[in-house]
């Protein structure tokens, strides 16, 4: 290999560790995501409550941060579960003309893959789960 090729290969190596290391730094928060379009209304980017919608709602939002430390250091995951898909009513969240959020996340997955086939209940459980694993993190110690 001449002195060209092995610098020319070596420049593209690096360019591709340099793609490789940005690509990973760049790789969505989708729990995130799920929150700040779905629960930081009302919740607050913070997930303590404080959320702009909070003052019209019926009640003060749950503060998300301190479910665990509520629970004996035990976070009530199938609770949370069934509360984001709509299978539990909140009283603060008013009648269930407000969108549930598996019924919501049922819809667009619908318009999304509307020509091909999809199981609609993974679709809702993983944007679920990714949204339970951010209030995890989201938890104070």
């Amino acid at each position: 290999m001449s002195i060209k090729h092995a610098a020319l290969s070596g420049a593209l190596l690096g360019v591709l560790l340099v793609s490789g290391s940005a690509l990973a730094q760049t790789r969505p928060d989708l729990g995130k995501r799920e929150f700040d379009t779905n629960c930081a209304m009302c919740h607050g980017l913070d997930g303590q409550g404080s959320g702009v919608m909070s003052t019209y709602l019926n009640r003060q939002p749950t503060n998300l941060t301190t479910l665990a430390k509520a629970s004996g250091g035990i976070r009530p995951m199938a609770r949370m579960y069934e509360v984001i898909d709509g299978a539990r009513d909140v009283p603060a969240h008013g009648t269930r003309e407000m969108p549930a959020w598996g019924n919501d996340y049922r819809i667009q997955a619908a318009q999304y893959y509307w020509d091909a086939p999809y199981d609609p209940e993974v679709v809702v459980r993983a944007r679920i789960l990714a949204l339970l694993e951010y209030i995890n993190r989201l938890q104070v110690k």
